[in-house]
């Protein structure tokens, strides 16, 4: 019987995963004539390496006060993917992705030691600029975000204050492309004056994604982005990821499986502050090697 519903995986025939097609719930012995690594084990089981890497964490920690909240955390994010971050509530997952940008910078108490490096350079270098590494690396929240501007400004504000439009023709450009990359040019190109906040929440994701990528980000962080959203609107802001990942690296916290299947290529499933295991996203729902990662997919906790 199985513990959870069937978790589809996109791009994949049953042929592929080696499973029937109506139960892709882990098996109990996921790699012929091998054991599930011990709930005990700790270290991280899995090809960390991609193939092509964006960022590259090594040995990363956080800890807020006397809470080691990350251990040892190392990972590479590869270049047009979509990686999701699994695990249960307290985990380290969002606390890993504000890693990627240095949200937890804000964060009072906290301590970063370890290792993230963008295009050869490590972001927490005592030189490195966190405005500009923000808008190389931009964010998206669970809980729509909107500024109180118009529709316009709201995607304007980040090219503005970046400096990277020379006059209004330029600026009314990346606030078009901008927003028919988000998906939303064809249900906002008449009413850019109106505020954001007006728009519905799925639209309101959109607007913010928009904004993000109208700074010209490299990498595209997404804590929970559909958490607030009705059905409708997760399916059209998951149909927006895959075709985002044509031209960025994109990073999904969530904490539906179902999600992570349809829309991720990698997957790294994280434990009470550790990364336990990473990889090819059917391979971990269909044959994980780590009995911790086994137990989180068909439902034993989380």
């Amino acid at each position: 019987m199985n513990l959870v519903e069937p978790i589809p995986v996109s791009g994949l025939s049953s042929s592929e995963i080696k499973m029937p097609a109506k139960n892709l719930t882990p098996s109990a012995s996921p790699i012929e004539g091998a054991k599930l690594v011990s709930r005990d084990s700790r270290k991280t089981v899995g090809d960390i390496a991609a193939a092509d890497p964006r960022m590259i964490c090594r040995n990363v920690n956080v800890h807020y006060s006397d809470i080691h909240a990350i251990r040892d955390v190392s990972i590479e994010i590869g270049r047009n993917e979509v990686m999701a971050m699994i695990g249960p509530s307290g985990c380290g997952k969002s606390t890993f992705i504000r890693c990627l940008n240095r949200m937890n910078d804000t964060i009072a108490g906290c301590r970063i030691s370890g290792e993230i490096l963008l295009d050869g350079k490590n972001i927490y270098a005592k030189d490195v600029d966190v405005v500009p590494l923000r808008a190389q690396v931009g964010m998206v929240f669970q809980k729509p975000n909107p500024f109180p501007k118009s529709i316009y400004d709201n995607v304007a504000y980040g090219p503005r204050i970046h400096g990277l439009a020379e006059d209004k023709a330029e600026l009314d450009e990346i606030v078009e492309n901008s927003l028919i990359k988000a998906g939303l040019w064809t249900e906002v190109k008449d009413i850019l004056n109106r505020p954001g906040t007006g728009l519905s929440g799925g639209q309101q994701q959109r607007l913010c994604i928009a904004r993000a990528i109208a700074v010209s980000p490299e990498i595209i962080l997404m804590d929970e982005p559909c958490s607030a959203l009705d059905p409708i609107a997760t399916a059209v802001i998951e149909d927006l990821m895959d075709e985002l990942r044509k031209q960025y690296t994109i990073v999904i916290v969530t904490h539906s499986m179902q999600q992570a299947a349809r829309v991720s290529q990698r997957t790294a499933y994280f434990h009470m502050g550790d990364l336990i295991e990473v990889g090819p996203t059917p391979v971990i729902f269909t044959r994980p090697r780590h009995q911790l990662t086994q137990d989180y997919i068909t439902g034993r906790f989380g």
